[in-house]
């Protein structure tokens, strides 16, 4: 929801933005996405408790703290400088919609994106 949001009202020629281009944040993301996915399936392959386990959690964890920190101090800030206050709050309401209707990843796609496809469909 974030993201397709992002590409159309994000932070692109708002003053004092000069770095927070929609596309560079979305490509971005889907990257950091895929490795915690790429991370997470490591950690299928491995017994639960193992040292090769453990690594590839500990992957998957590192991989999502520095997108979340991504997140949160560059393509968040940039978006909530363009983006309306009724847009933000629809947004919201569609993530607690979504989050009912797909508790514990029911229904979730495990795959990998194309970030330029991904882009091109959501601009």
């Amino acid at each position: 929801m974030f993201y397709p949001a992002l590409l159309k009202h994000g932070g692109r020629d708002h003053p004092g933005n000069p770095e927070g281009d929609p596309e560079d944040e979305t490509e971005d993301a889907i990257t950091d996405h895929n490795s915690i996915r790429d991370a997470v399936r490591r950690s299928r392959q491995h017994a639960p408790g193992s040292e090769a386990w453990f690594e590839a959690v500990i992957a998957a964890r590192k991989e999502n703290g520095v997108h979340l920190d991504e997140e949160e101090r560059e393509a968040m800030p940039d978006f909530i400088k363009s983006a309306s206050l009724d847009l933000r709050h629809e947004l919201g309401m569609q993530w607690l919609r979504f989050y009912a209707e797909h508790q514990a990843g029911r229904g979730i796609s495990g795959r990998d994106r194309d970030a330029d496809s991904y882009i091109e469909q959501n601009s």
